[in-house]
């Protein structure tokens, strides 16, 4: 099974609507007609700038709290705005060029979703009670939370209803589907869903919340498109907070183990996690994180506000993931960071075959690596030095006669090398001859 086409070129930037927009956690909650999805119309251009090619969208949809909570499938979430305000950001993404990923929770509801209502009022008996599953005499609730009722999966009618909330919304314009929490949902449930939908929208993608497990196993039965590539995340930061670059090159030969099966979602932050830049122990690392997201094969995702170098510590409470999902008021103004992310984006769309690329190592260290990453007869060489002194580096060393550092830190040459040096705690890119 191999992706849609357009996904080949996919970057996403992703964003989290209710924090975003400062609908949820807000004193008192706005109205429908302070029409608040629309605020997100004014970062289309940010998104184009940045060298994104679509928006990743947390849930829009109603519910009580943070979205994850949905009580109707159908309906836009009224903190948000309506189906005018919806159509409305369509329209302005695709008149960009941007397409669009709605996140679908369908493995819980919330407790005002109306068919547990009617499940709660009516007992064991009544027809909407087989929508849920039980533990006893009581509802089976996820993760422990009292809020959020799980469905059975194993009920036609939560079958059939979402085939239905996917057909309805790809064909209001969007492209694909986040299946949130889709570790916990059986994956013969999404191998009776996805082809339903396949068959009248087959160019739409769907990538699943996974985070532990095997990977290709559960693309192959659940027959979606991709996953949650959290093990390379959780390489990434902490093989540079623990100058143990063996780390990363383990994760990275495991990548492409997964590669020669699907293509993974890849991230360095997303809603759910520790900022990035909260998350590294030395800021300057932030670099070589986002130079191994986008040298390395993959579908990466960019959360809104790390590209403006934004911190955020996800903790483990009520309320723990208000400070990776703020309120943001208007696009940022020029800085480093985010000229390194425009930059490092336009060399992944210069070099299109990453999104299939394997990586090999060169030289690996501690606190060096070098690595080829590649596809077919196209590569690059990064090298990666987290060390306090500088790094002397020889391509032939390496077995790369020459080549051009084409980016990294300091003034990179342009010229052609056989040896140059990486500053420490810095990084360069290299196109080998």
């Amino acid at each position: 099974m191999a992706d849609p086409g357009w996904v080949a070129h996919a970057i996403w930037w992703q964003l989290y609507p209710l924090g975003f927009v400062g609908a949820f956690p807000a004193a008192q909650p706005p109205a429908a007609d302070e029409h608040r999805l629309r605020r997100i119309v004014g970062w289309l251009d940010h998104a184009v700038q940045l060298g994104a090619s679509g928006i990743a969208l947390g849930p829009i949809f109603a519910s009580r709290t943070h979205g994850y909570d949905t009580t109707d499938h159908f309906r836009i979430d009224p903190r948000l705005g309506d189906d005018d305000d919806f159509d409305h950001l369509v329209a302005e993404a695709r008149r960009r060029g941007l397409r669009l990923l709605l996140d679908g929770v369908f493995n819980h509801v919330g407790t005002d979703f109306a068919g547990y209502r009617e499940a709660l009022d009516g007992g064991p008996d009544h027809p909407a009670s087989a929508w849920f599953r039980r533990r006893g005499e009581s509802f089976h609730t996820f993760e422990g939370h009292g809020e959020l009722i799980t469905l059975n999966h194993d009920e036609p009618a939560v079958i059939e209803h979402t085939v239905a909330v996917m057909r309805h919304w790809l064909s209001r314009g969007t492209d694909g589907w986040r299946l949130d929490a889709a570790y916990a949902v059986p994956d013969r449930f999404w191998a009776q869903v996805l082809p339903q939908v396949r068959r009248d929208f087959p160019d739409a993608w769907f990538v699943a919340e996974v985070i532990h497990g095997d990977y290709p196993a559960i693309v192959q039965a659940a027959t979606v498109d991709s996953v949650t590539q959290y093990e390379l995340w959780k390489a990434i930061w902490s093989s540079l907070n623990d100058r143990n670059f063996h780390e990363l090159d383990w994760a990275l030969k495991r990548h492409n183990d997964f590669l020669a099966t699907f293509i993974p979602l890849t991230f360095v932050g997303n809603h759910d996690v520790t900022r990035i830049a909260s998350q590294l122990a030395n800021s300057a690392h932030v670099e070589h994180a986002l130079v191994v997201l986008l040298t390395t094969g993959g579908t990466p995702s960019i959360y809104a506000g790390d590209e403006s170098g934004h911190r955020g510590v996800k903790e483990d409470r009520r309320g723990g993931d208000d400070a990776v999902r703020p309120e943001f008021s208007s696009p940022p103004e020029d800085s480093d960071v985010l000229r390194l992310h425009q930059h490092l984006i336009g060399l992944r769309r210069r070099h299109p075959w990453l999104h299939t690329a394997t990586t090999s190592p060169l030289l690996l260290t501690n606190t060096h690596y070098a690595y080829r990453t590649g596809a077919g007869a196209e590569s690059l060489i990064v090298a990666l030095n987290i060390d306090d002194a500088p790094w002397a580096l020889s391509l032939p060393d390496l077995a790369v006669p020459s080549g051009r550092v084409v980016a990294g830190s300091g003034a990179p040459p342009h010229e052609d090398i056989t040896d140059t040096r990486v500053p420490p705690h810095g990084w360069l890119i290299i196109d080998p001859h």
